[in-house]
């Protein structure tokens, strides 16, 4: 059996995850919350953009590149435009896949872009290497 990431502290960092697949949802929080971290859900890229506006402060946001009102893209695009949140990385998540999305998500500044299905043990070790845990 694989080594896998040892659990961090509970609530030592905070995750958003803009996702509006319900069964990608639960595979993601159970990744991340069962690795430690704090996670929060939204269900489209509006509502992850009204928590970003917020006070609560963020480590880190995933998202799915395919969305209903904003886009993975756009949703990155505003967070860019946040003074406060401009370096907070961004994991996209896309079933897409397309060179033209992945080039506009590293042009807008995402930390990776991630093709689904996705390796749970391959994004988590992404999320820690991206968040300098490992």
């Amino acid at each position: 059996m694989a080594q896998v990431t040892p659990p961090r502290p509970a609530g030592s960092l905070r995750l958003l995850v803009a996702e509006d697949e319900p069964h990608i949802r639960r595979i993601l929080v159970t990744i991340l919350e069962t690795a430690g971290f704090r996670v929060d859900v939204v269900h489209s890229g509006v509502e992850a953009m009204e928590r970003l506006e917020g006070p609560n402060p963020y480590d880190m946001v995933l998202t799915d590149l395919l969305m209903p009102e904003l886009n993975g893209l756009e949703l990155l695009e505003g967070i860019r435009g946040l003074p406060s949140r401009q370096g907070l990385p961004v994991i996209v998540l896309t079933a897409k896949g397309q060179d033209a999305d992945r080039t506009r998500a590293f042009a807008l500044g995402a930390a990776d872009f991630v093709t689904k299905p996705f390796s749970p043990r391959k994004l988590l070790k992404r999320v820690d290497e991206i968040l300098g845990q490992s």
